[in-house]
């Protein structure tokens, strides 16, 4: 098992992966991105998409790690999209309808609708067009995005996200600026656990954490392994924590 800690959005994060997660899924997919590049002769873009608490961020971060320490590999640039939340602000002073019901955007912050949309997907097209560009980063400890925290100058730009694929008008559009897709997916009750495990690290308690992941966070699991589209490369993560294989769609 190879042991990686990395701070994630503010916080600590710890995951393992295994030697044949490692060698038979993440190295052959950076090999993938490294000839897909050089091929083109200009930056890729590469969409992560995954529901919340499958460990996207973490994984993203250790692929660029790795496509640093293995040669030959094109370093690889990881960026994720929580740095387009809406300001806490926005999201304390605006409300939307859920089940019928109108409801503070905080209350359900996470869902698409507290994201800026349209500025992400100007950014993706900054992105995709090949030039040096800030990006923004979510801190979970300050619940606001922090502006042009990164800047993107990569050759292979990895972008990690819940909604990347979201099968939805907006959001749809998005992976047309994508070279290469990937999706991870886990099952409902190892997203729960870990989801509720994080709001704990950020200061909530147990009864509060469960009451907001139960509301917030598991409608939007739901509708990220309902509603995504295919991706090029399809993982699922095991409730042993591995990472496996779904199917590679032709050509990957």
């Amino acid at each position: 098992m190879t042991e990686y800690t990395v701070q994630i959005n503010g916080l600590k994060v710890s995951a393992r992966y295994s030697e044949r997660a490692v060698n038979e899924i993440f190295v052959p997919l950076l090999e993938k991105l490294t000839a897909m590049q050089r091929a083109a002769g200009r930056r890729i873009l590469v969409l992560l998409a995954a529901p919340p608490g499958a460990g996207k961020s973490t994984l993203v971060s250790f692929l660029e790690k790795l496509s640093r320490e293995r040669p030959g590999l094109c370093p690889v640039q990881a960026v994720g999209m929580d740095g387009f939340h809406r300001r806490q602000e926005y999201l304390l002073t605006h409300s939307t309808v859920r089940d019928g019901m109108e409801i503070r955007m905080v209350e359900i912050k996470g869902a698409p609708v507290t994201f800026d949309l349209e500025k992400l997907a100007s950014a993706i097209r900054q992105v995709r067009s090949g030039e040096t560009c800030g990006w923004p980063v979510y801190d979970r400890l300050l619940h606001n995005p922090v502006e042009d925290a990164i800047t993107v100058d990569g050759d292979i730009v990895l972008l990690e996200g819940n909604y990347l694929l979201l099968d939805e008008e907006g959001w749809r559009d998005l992976s047309a600026n994508a070279d290469y897709t990937v999706s991870v997916s886990a099952g409902e009750t190892l997203l729960r656990k870990r989801l509720i495990e994080r709001k704990i690290l950020t200061g909530v308690a147990e009864d509060a954490a469960v009451r907001f992941v139960d509301f917030s966070d598991m409608p939007n699991v739901r509708l990220c392994l309902e509603e995504s589209r295919p991706a090029d490369l399809r993982l699922l993560v095991g409730e042993d924590g591995d990472y496996r294989i779904i199917s590679p769609l032709s050509g990957s």
